[in-house]
């Protein structure tokens, strides 16, 4: 049994009441709910394993059941496990191909990916997370993802506010928060819980805003998410942002097990609030979760400074721009690229891919323009220039993931599967020679090489073999 701490214990009653409270208390207690979603750049939703008979109400292909992390759909991009309650800021977000896009506390990813998916290739996601290693998680599950029109960025929002002023037509803040919603599915963070670390996450919060806000053109959408109950981070920061900013709030959709926020939990009863979403452990739906839509107002200039630096940059060389590829690398390229059938994304790769420290890549944003931030991933990463040769990278593989290929080794059973993910060779019959790509059950996971004895050389990256 959870030992909750008193002052929360009596913080709730309070705030619910002692027959509502007694029902929250008691989730608690209970399972977690756990959900996946199929990725949309990748599936034709008709080579699914997992059971698509429970859907989450109001989340686009988004269903409840657990997925396995070794199958060949999650190493492939083709699944994502998530949180059902975590799925609805990305869903309430309502992107559109073409905008530009900030997940500004994105780590692990649950959000970014659906941003992405919902970008369909068209515009730019800039996913961004402090946090050095899970900026590390980040980029992989993305590259799994197969978005190839991402900026990932390890930076503070200070940072990216100097990069990006009034650049964004909508923002994504889950921010980092007191947890409490995550009590069921973590009860080590009970032990973390005061009212005091209550207010120290307002704090940070209310700092982290202050420069989303700076990145937000005018008439941009804010979504702002918690994963906490607690109304000091939740509806008061929804308030706060109204008074000290004049964002306007905006109806959010109404789903099955989310009830509204509660005005009399903030410091003026600010009735807005009713219209942002709170997802409890007792309404079935599944972690805890508040959201948000707020909307800047439109009494100022919008900013195309970075578009501009980037169109003069294209027009005006540079020194310490970096160099396009010469012909013989094109070539090199070229040899590989041509047994593939390329997305979108890619078609234009002679004349759009860079090179730098002999990594060849196609950015999504002038790397001149960004050069003082701290970027693990510029759009798509082709591969590495090697000595007369080149050898294509995962993250490419991941991206003709989206596209049925020819060239294409199915590994023949589980336990071959699970020798490759091991980073073993393994051996092919198909009359293929050089690179391919490297598929179990129709899911293209990496790229391999085949010799001319037949043999599967392993290029599925060291880091992600188990």
């Amino acid at each position: 049994m959870l030992k909750l701490p008193t002052e929360f214990v009596e913080k709730y009653q309070k705030l619910l009441g002692l027959d509502e409270s007694k029902k929250f208390f008691e989730a608690i207690e209970g399972e977690n709910k756990k959900g996946f979603r199929l990725n949309p750049l990748k599936n034709d939703f008709k080579n699914v394993s997992y059971d698509l008979t429970h859907p989450v109400p109001g989340v686009d292909n988004a269903y409840y059941g657990n997925i396995n992390g070794l199958s060949s759909e999650w190493t492939g991009g083709y699944v994502y496990s998530q949180d059902p309650s975590a799925m609805y800021p990305a869903q309430f977000a309502q992107v559109k191909p073409g905008e530009k896009v900030l997940d500004l506390c994105a780590a692990p990813g649950g959000k970014s990916t659906a941003l992405a998916q919902a970008l369909k290739g068209a515009g730019l996601l800039v996913a961004n997370e402090i946090s050095a290693s899970r900026a590390s998680n980040l980029r992989e599950n993305l590259e799994r993802w197969g978005a190839s029109n991402v900026l990932v960025t390890n930076e503070d929002t200070e940072s990216l506010a100097k990069v990006f002023p009034t650049y964004f037509d909508k923002i994504v803040v889950d921010a980092p928060c007191s947890g409490e919603g995550m009590f069921r599915k973590d009860p080590d963070a009970i032990q973390y819980w005061s009212q005091d670390y209550v207010l120290t996450c307002q704090k940070r919060q209310k700092d982290i805003l202050n420069e989303a806000v700076k990145m937000l053109k005018p008439n941009g959408d804010l979504i702002y998410s918690t994963c906490t109950f607690s109304p000091e981070e939740d509806e008061e920061i929804v308030e706060w942002l109204s008074e000290k900013y004049n964002f306007k709030v905006l109806d959010l959709e109404k789903v099955a097990g989310m009830t509204s926020g509660v005005p009399k939990w903030t410091l003026n009863n600010f009735t807005d609030v009713e219209k942002t979403g709170r997802f409890w452990f007792q309404n079935g739906v599944g972690e805890g979760q508040f959201v948000a839509y707020l909307r800047k107002p439109g009494n100022e200039s919008s900013s195309d400074n970075l578009d501009k630096k980037s169109k003069k940059r294209k027009n005006k060389k540079n020194k310490d721009d970096l160099p396009h590829l010469n012909k013989k690398e094109r070539e090199l390229v070229q040899k590989v690229l041509q047994d593939f059938t390329l997305p979108n994304s890619l078609t234009n790769w002679e004349k759009e891919a860079l090179i730098s420290k002999d990594h060849v890549f196609i950015p999504i944003i002038d790397p001149k323009v960004i050069k003082n931030l701290r970027i693990l991933n510029n759009g798509v990463e082709l591969g590495l220039m090697k000595k007369n040769r080149f050898e294509p990278g995962h993250q490419l593989a991941e991206v003709l993931g989206q596209l049925p290929q020819k060239k294409v080794v199915e590994l023949k059973d589980e336990a071959e599967y699970r020798a490759y993910l091991h980073g073993e060779t393994v051996h092919s019959d198909l009359p293929y020679r050089g690179y391919v790509l490297v598929a179990f059950e129709g899911h293209i996971f990496s790229f391999g090489k085949v010799g001319n004895d037949n043999i599967l050389k392993n290029y599925y990256p060291k880091g992600l073999r188990k």
